[in-house]
């Protein structure tokens, strides 16, 4: 690929990777663990993705390729199926991402416009999304870029609300301060993080721009963290607003939160017009993680390292058509599955925090190797810590559901099975270029 994506435009790549569905849909359900100071969580899940961010922007530095963590595992243990676990483990991170997007869309905001049940609205996004998706890669990029300033736009509006209310003397600020945790100080802020964490998902997407930036050893770090401190503040401002205007009761029962903030504002903005923006963020979140997960599943096929079929190729549109069909029906299994949107974020997070774990300790095992090229090299206590973590996040005393687990293990055991039938009808995967799946 050409090098030709500079510092800026990374920076604004990894801000509209991180920016989406999370912020939109979840504030009230943080709200439901900490009371008034919601914006507390998204500053303690931001410090720990920025631990594991460090580990991502020196592997980043050390090895410059669109593959990510599949590429750090191969490198650090070469070991083909775990390679693949990992690799098969973030495609359905994506899934559930997307999922949780749907019923969003099928919510709160959907119902300014007309009154349908969330999983029809929600299969009927899928149903778009799997559209766009089979339209085309170029198609589905060009509606990713529109999408992202949109969403972008969508928060800039919360936040000038809230700068509009402080100046006119509206809304209780007193209200964010207020700290009513569900079940005690220690475990609130532990329920809330864990869920404001699938908020601030997406930096690691970003790695997948290395091959293409000028310079990633020297901007991707700057990119990445400043990236994630600009999301961070977005967020922070967004939460403030929405707990200052919005009394935590009806943020928790709302599935369209930051659509409450607008119609009490004192700054006018149509409320069908921030509902429609919410639409397309909630969408460009699927849109995303949709046309990552079915490029993972073709590329694993065309590597023979799940069965060949899942690569068939659509001989007009030349769009891997089988693999958009099986993640998006897949999707629309972990919909009508669920009875809410936090159950799906958790899956997504609880995924994901395996896989940064894994990542916080590549970086320390591939010390051993060294590269010719200068790169950032990560405080050493950083990964560490990011592990211990991400491990601890990732266990029950956080709150999470046992379905959560239970959903995770056999999204996972779906990967095992098809990874069974290909050794028995293709043969023993021997070796992993996980840059080879991402082409």
């Amino acid at each position: 690929m050409k090098r030709v994506i500079g510092r800026k435009v990374l920076l604004l790549f990894v801000i509209g990777d991180i920016l989406g569905a999370g912020i939109y849909a979840l504030v009230g359900k943080v709200a439901g663990h900490v009371g008034g100071a919601l914006w507390l969580p998204f500053i303690v899940a931001f410090v720990l993705a920025a631990l594991t961010a460090t580990s991502y922007a020196e592997l980043v530095g050390k090895y410059p390729h669109a593959a990510g963590a599949a590429l750090y595992t191969n490198k650090a243990f070469g070991i083909p199926f775990l390679t693949f676990i990992v690799a098969f483990t973030v495609m359905m991170s994506g899934i559930t991402s997307a999922s949780a997007a749907a019923r969003a869309f099928g919510g709160r905001y959907l119902a300014e416009f007309v009154t349908v049940p969330v999983l029809v609205g929600a299969f009927i996004f899928l149903a778009l999304v799997a559209l766009v998706n089979f339209a085309g890669i170029s198609e589905s990029v060009k509606v990713n870029v529109v999408l992202t300033i949109i969403e972008a736009f969508g928060l800039l509006v919360i936040v000038a609300i809230g700068v509009w209310a402080l100046i006119t003397g509206d809304g209780e600020p007193a209200r964010a301060i207020e700290f009513h945790p569900a079940n005690g100080a220690f475990l609130g802020v532990l329920g809330g993080t864990a869920l404001a964490f699938y908020a601030l998902l997406g930096f690691e997407d970003s790695v997948n721009l290395a091959e293409e930036a000028k310079d990633p050893q020297r901007d991707f770090p700057r990119a990445l963290f400043g990236g994630l401190v600009a999301a961070a503040l977005i967020y922070m401002a967004v939460a403030f607003t929405a707990t200052m205007l919005v009394d935590t009761k009806t943020l928790v029962a709302s599935s369209g939160p930051l659509l409450e903030v607008v119609k009490v504002a004192g700054l006018a903005f149509p409320p069908k017009l921030f509902a429609a923006i919410a639409l397309l963020a909630v969408g460009n979140t699927a849109l995303i993680n949709m046309l990552m997960a079915s490029r993972l599943v073709y590329g694993m096929a065309r590597q023979k390292i799940i069965p060949p079929f899942f690569g068939s190729v659509h001989p007009t549109r030349s769009t891997p058509w089988v693999a958009i069909v099986f993640t998006i029906g897949l999707a629309a299994i972990l919909v009508a599955s669920a009875s809410d949107i936090t159950p799906l974020a958790d899956t997504t997070v609880l995924l994901l925090l395996c896989v940064f774990a894994l990542v916080n300790v590549c970086v320390l095992v591939l010390r051993r190797e060294d590269v010719e090229h200068q790169h950032y090299r990560a405080p050493t206590w950083a990964p560490v810590l990011g592990a211990v973590v991400c491990l601890f996040l990732a266990l029950p005393v956080t709150g999470r559901a046992g379905d959560v687990y239970l959903r995770a293990a056999v999204l996972v055991g779906v990967g095992v099975v098809l990874w069974v039938i290909n050794w028995l009808f293709v043969g023993r995967v021997k070796e992993i270029d996980p840059t080879k799946i991402t082409e």
